[in-house]
């Protein structure tokens, strides 16, 4: 649920809300957000391990706003979600999605994870390059008091779930700050992103589920032998 609203939060994307220019092609990027969007990848592609704290920001039709704490870490292949309500895990060759209310957890193949490609932090900047969506800086407004520049992204696909993504990078440190993604069906998602650090050596065991921390937990063991 997560990643595939937030990391296509980190990529996808509102309910009829159009760019402040009309975009229709790949051929009518905008060169200044392509510029950016490079050079965010190009820093993001050097590092060996990444985790970001953030802040998740649900908004539902006809209900409250919900707000989530949580970080992903990501180490070469491997990688870990960790929210307020389940935490996700991955160790390249499987996947770990820990139900924490339940008392639940559900593993599955890497490969057979539909959401697994969509976990990784350093992935977030690919759907630029992908063909799929126009792109284009459309303002450079204040955002909790920081002057940052705003790059609106739109699907090509008319039957995407997603009509828009905004993200918004720091003009100063030239670091992405926030990323919002709204779906057709009224959603909207609001990453919000804390702190970054790199290069930090983990554990293998960082990336896997370990059943004897958790007495009398479900497993629910999906996996193809």
């Amino acid at each position: 649920m997560m990643l595939k609203s937030i990391y296509i939060l980190l990529f996808s994307l509102i309910a009829t809300i159009g760019f402040s220019q009309t975009l229709s092609s790949i051929d009518e990027n905008d060169p200044a957000a392509k510029k950016i969007l490079d050079k965010l990848k190009a820093e993001y592609d050097t590092y060996k391990s990444m985790e970001v704290n953030f802040e998740l920001v649900l908004e539902l039709p006809q209900q409250e706003a919900e707000v989530q704490n949580g970080f992903v870490i990501q180490q070469g292949d491997n990688y870990k979600l960790e929210l307020d309500d389940r935490a996700i895990y991955s160790n390249g060759e499987y996947v770990w999605l820990h139900i924490k209310k339940n008392n639940e957890v559900q593993i599955n193949d890497a490969e057979m994870d539909e959401e697994s490609n969509m976990m990784s932090p350093k992935d977030m900047l690919q759907l630029y390059q992908s063909g799929k969506f126009v792109y284009a800086i459309t303002a450079e407004p204040l955002l909790e008091g920081k002057k940052v520049t705003q790059i609106d992204f739109k699907p090509l696909d008319r039957d995407s779930e997603f009509s828009k993504m905004t993200l918004f990078v720091d003009k100063k440190t030239k670091k992405m700050t926030q990323m919002k993604v709204f779906s057709k069906d009224g959603g909207r998602y609001t990453l919000k992103i804390n702190d970054i650090t790199a290069n930090k050596e983990y554990a293998l065991a960082t990336f896997a589920f370990d059943v004897s921390k958790f007495p009398g937990i479900h497993v629910e063991d999906l996996r193809i032998d």
